[in-house]
């Protein structure tokens, strides 16, 4: 071959391999959004029976097609405080399970329905184009996207045919025989791309192919050794800045792939013609032969390491000793989310209601510092508003690199819907910041309240309190039958505001009242009242998405 037939070849095999990981993404991201409420459900149940978690694991992974993602989502979910190290590790092993999908579909290209299956980028386009209904117009993009990996695999395909008339090629490569040698390979390349499909899919191609690697037999199996250790960089990576339990999650899915390794180069070392009296008789295609190898080693792994989940855990405790954290509550936001948008805003509203109840917190502080007349509350007070101020701009921020990706109509509603929420939120603080003005004044002005006033207004904040609870499960359950209640006490509110403010005026008429005491008597009952109002808008906001 002469340096220019060598640089075509290596171009085409480039090019092949940006169509297989584009046509990879769309159909991922794709599958994403057919697939978003089930995709929620799958990353948010989870399940004390490891069983379910490898399936949940497996389920997720093949959706969004790599194991790195879902295992940075696994340290995310840990991080903030939503999995045990326990259905974690069940996850991980899953997810590892789920990931080899990719390798299966490499791996049709050495049957003659490969070829046909490029003109799913011509139709998934077409359906694209002419669609109106947004899930229509996704289910074309993930067709075409399903077109494209085999675009991306022909092109690969037809790059290692020329390779392979290279006799200096295959002198190289038939050198390339030391087990460990080749394990590193398969670990260095797959940190250097932090995706262990990209190197499987490669050596699933060479051997489709009909390149060999060394002697042939065991040695491309090492690689797809390697490639399981080095899949782990990425979550090492995302797990450098999170909570002990997040890195602890991170060195079990590492563990889990070296022992598992370990144990299969040990068998491979031992039984030197492994390859030749199992995958080879077995499957005709060599391409097959990889792709199933690749999928027994994370299912057998699965299984010898299923009884000693615990002792993953324990032995990761040893390994990464506990550190002192602040007690200041748990986010549930994290950008490691931010790869699955349906999650992550599922996330955002979670910590919309964190942020809610800390205002509400604060509210019932302020109310109670009023009736108490405690001046001293308004330091703590004054604390826990701007913490929600903090928290509401992180939130915010976040939102916005949510909506950086390439999003659903609905989603971007639930993304709309958040912002007001948040707004919503931080006018509950602040009317907390407004009842410490209130105490002050009436302690300063020496104003006090006729008897039976202040049960009176103990009973409205009960009446918010409920609000309050009520407006939570709504946004938790996106129950619409709790709306119900929700304006029976929104109702009940006003009621009560102007029962309050009317009994007030009859009292200043009848003399038994304090004209100073009307300015703060008749802005703290608006205030509970316009905090509920606040409580029901976000409430009802669950009408608004499908």
């Amino acid at each position: 071959m002469t340096a220019t037939q060598y640089l075509e070849s290596i171009f085409l095999l480039l090019g092949g391999l940006g169509a297989f990981l584009y046509g990879v993404r769309e159909l991922s991201d794709n599958m994403e959004k057919l697939t978003n409420r089930r995709l929620k459900a799958l990353f948010q149940k989870t399940s004390k029976n490891p069983l379910v978690g490898i399936g949940i694991g497996t389920a997720a992974t093949a959706i969004v097609q790599s194991s790195g993602l879902t295992t940075v989502m696994v340290v995310g979910f840990v991080n903030a405080g939503l999995m045990s190290l326990y259905q974690a590790t069940a996850f991980i092993m899953g997810s590892k399970i789920g990931t080899t999908i990719t390798a299966q579909i490499a791996a049709l290209q050495s049957f003659d329905v490969a070829f046909y299956a490029i003109g799913f980028a011509f139709v998934g386009m077409a359906i694209n184009m002419i669609a109106k209904k947004q899930k229509v117009k996704s289910a074309g993009l993930a067709i075409a996207g399903l077109g494209l990996i085999f675009v991306g695999l022909n092109l690969m395909s037809a790059s290692m045919d020329e390779i392979k008339q290279s006799e200096e090629v295959m002198y190289v490569l038939s050198k390339v025989n030391n087990p460990f040698l080749l394990i590193v390979i398969g670990i260095v390349t797959t940190a250097l791309v932090q995706s262990s499909s990209v190197i499987t899919t490669v050596i699933i191609s060479m051997a489709a192919a009909g390149l060999t690697i060394g002697e042939g037999g065991n040695a491309p199996l090492y690689i797809v050794l390697g490639t399981n250790v080095g899949s782990c960089v990425t979550a090492f990576i995302s797990s450098v800045d999170a909570s002990t339990d997040a890195k602890r999650a991170s060195l079990i899915n590492i563990l889990f792939n070296v022992f598992g390794a370990v144990i299969f180069t040990v068998m491979l070392l031992l039984w030197p013609r492994f390859m030749d009296v199992t995958f080879s008789r077995w499957f005709v295609k060599p391409a097959t032969q990889i792709a199933m190898f690749h999928t027994a080693v994370n299912l057998v792994n699965t299984l010898i390491f299923l009884p000693f989940i615990n002792g993953l855990v324990w032995l990761s405790k040893v390994m990464i000793k506990e550190k002192t954290r602040k007690s200041d509550g748990q986010s549930f936001i994290d950008v490691r989310f931010l790869s699955a948008p349906t999650v992550a805003i599922e996330q955002s509203n979670k910590e919309a209601l964190r942020i809610a109840d800390i205002a509400m917190g604060s509210l019932k502080e302020g109310f109670d510092a009023f009736v108490e007349r405690n001046i001293d509350a308004a330091e703590d007070i004054t604390a826990k508003t701007n913490e929600v101020n903090e928290l509401s701009k992180k939130l915010t921020d976040y939102l916005i690199q949510i909506s950086a990706y390439d999003l659903t109509v609905n989603d971007e509603k639930r993304i709309s819907i958040l912002h007001n929420n948040n707004s919503d939120i931080v006018r509950i603080a602040e009317i907390a910041d407004n009842f410490v003005k209130y105490t002050a004044r009436a302690v300063r002005d020496e104003i006090t309240f006729s008897e039976g006033v202040t049960e009176r207004l103990q009973e409205m904040f009960a009446t918010l309190e409920d609000l309050f609870g009520l407006m939570k499960q709504a946004r938790s359950t996106k129950n619409r039958n709790i709306l119900k209640e929700v304006d029976e006490k929104e109702d009940r509110l006003d009621a009560f505001r102007k029962q309050l403010i009317s009994d007030h005026i009859d009292r200043l008429n009848r003399g038994e009242c304090k004209a100073a005491s009307s300015s703060v008597y008749i802005n703290l009952v608006s205030n509970l009242e316009r905090a509920g109002d606040h409580l029901f808008f976000i409430a009802h906001t669950i009408e608004e998405v499908a």
